[in-house]
């Protein structure tokens, strides 16, 4: 496994109940810029066995990105609110993990 699935493994498996991250920002994170669609690949194949919590990961707009709703109803179960347009608000539910946190060096 690379380094880059590893740390994604790991910011995604970090996400507290009531939050979300992006897709891009787990990937900055894990230090590829433009790696969205590598997180998105990463969430696919390994949720189950990694047991990922892969329902907390929206897309940059603060939408969920399977338009079934078993990814809302999971977050709406952890109380996360959505907007009539489906959107949450990422100003109150995206989490931001300390840099130290990423890295995994806390």
């Amino acid at each position: 496994m690379n380094d880059f699935t590893k740390q994604v493994i790991e910011l995604i498996r970090a996400i507290p109940e009531k939050h979300v991250m992006t897709y891009g920002q787990i990937a900055r994170l894990a230090g590829k810029e433009k790696g969205a669609r590598g997180v998105s690949w990463i969430l696919h194949s390994m949720s189950r066995s990694y047991q990922l919590p892969w329902h907390r990961v929206v897309n940059q707009q603060g939408k969920i990105s399977h338009q079934g709703s078993e990814q809302r109803e999971l977050l709406e179960m952890e109380g996360i609110e959505f907007s009539v347009r489906g959107k949450l608000d990422l100003k109150e539910y995206q989490y931001h993990p300390k840099e130290e946190d990423a890295s995994g060096d806390s």
